[in-house]
């Protein structure tokens, strides 16, 4: 981890919420140390019973698909999907090799826990780390930034219609969009990694061409939807509320790389938002997202102690939220292209200013 030092300009200042009465630099190693040691201690028992209470969740949530009458099954469908986020989350924790020790077994559970889900692992693992590695870095982060203007006008009209769709009200299907545009592109990847790629890639269609045939031979095209797709889509809806909300702000920017400082970044352009408390706990907590942008050591059973820690220390940076329709539509209403002293502008503001 490179620890850089912010330069206090005031267009940052004003939009990641560093002030005029900060004087020092501060670095991402400065940070660090006042982070308990506890917080990056991994615990076999806490981890492995996070998997097991995880595959229990998933099992109640499929018999409650199999036997709920039909009224009752968009309860079951998003408890479920909500429960297959969390075999996500561990397995983010297996590809930032804060699960386990030894990387072949958070390689080995990544692979199991999101096979089910058709996300590729070290697909998502490598292109995950280049994020966290330039999070919030105009032109260079892969996660979700905003168009800048000029690049908007160029696209084809097909791109910027289903931009525009994608950054409003249907938001939500954002992140199945990221998953098949990037994770099966091998053209994304270093030459090095594209065997380990190729791996993944051939563990989830493996995946598919045994589970999908037999699912349907079971259960009909009926029972396709109502047990994999409708979970799945739930899924994808949290993946997609998750990142939007972690890294998406009115007040936020994305900063040119010329400015951009990893500390400034990673504390003060990560957002902490608070779920109602059964999705934290399907999702292991997920949402307190700061301390693991400031460290991807820390497992996610100690997220809350870090977070704490950072609360005490540097919570005069930090941005908290709670999860609600109107945070949604706020950011949905606003944050549409990148702007370079209001952070972001809506496409009717844009579309005014090109008149």
């Amino acid at each position: 981890m490179t620890a850089t030092s912010i330069k206090f300009d005031d267009t940052v200042q004003a939009a990641n919420g560093f002030d005029d009465s900060v004087t020092a630099k501060i670095r991402l190693k400065d940070i660090l140390k006042t982070l308990p040691q506890e917080c990056f201690q991994k615990h076999p028992v806490k981890a492995w019973s996070a998997v097991l209470i995880n595959v229990a969740m998933v099992a109640l949530g499929y018999g409650a698909i199999a036997i709920a009458p039909w009224f009752l099954l968009p309860i079951a469908w998003i408890f479920t999907g909500t429960a297959l986020t969390g075999f996500f989350v561990l397995g983010h924790d297996c590809g930032h090799r804060s699960f386990a020790k030894r990387r072949w077994v958070n390689d080995l559970v990544g692979h199991v826990l999101m096979m089910p889900l058709i996300y590729p692992f070290h697909s998502w693992r490598i292109l995950h780390n280049f994020h966290h590695k330039h999070t919030n870095e105009l032109a260079v982060d892969n996660a979700w930034q905003p168009f800048q203007p000029e690049f908007y006008d160029t696209v084809a009209r097909p791109v910027r219609l289903g931009y525009e769709l994608l950054r409003k009200r249907f938001w939500w299907l954002s992140s199945i969009v990221h998953w098949v545009g990037l994770h099966f592109d091998l053209s994304q990847f270093a030459a090095k990694d594209r065997s380990k790629v190729k791996l993944s890639i051939a563990v989830v269609v493996g995946f598919v061409a045994i589970a999908f045939p037999l699912l349907i031979a079971t259960t009909g095209i009926w029972g396709f939807v109502k047990f994999w797709l409708l979970p799945w889509m739930v899924y994808h809806f949290w993946m997609s509320t998750f990142t939007l909300v972690h890294h998406t702000d009115p007040d936020i920017a994305f900063v040119e790389t010329s400015e951009w400082d990893a500390a400034q970044a990673q504390l003060a352009g990560t957002i902490h938002c608070d779920y109602p408390r059964w999705i934290e706990f399907l999702c292991h907590d997920i949402s307190v997202h700061v301390p693991h942008h400031i460290s991807t050591a820390i497992p996610s059973y100690n997220l809350r102690m870090a977070h704490q820690s950072l609360k005490q220390n540097w919570g005069e940076h930090m941005q908290e939220r709670q999860f609600s329709w109107s945070l949604m539509k706020e950011i949905t209403d606003r944050c549409h292209l990148y702007h370079p002293e209001a952070c972001y502008q809506s496409f009717n503001e844009y579309r005014r200013q090109e008149k």
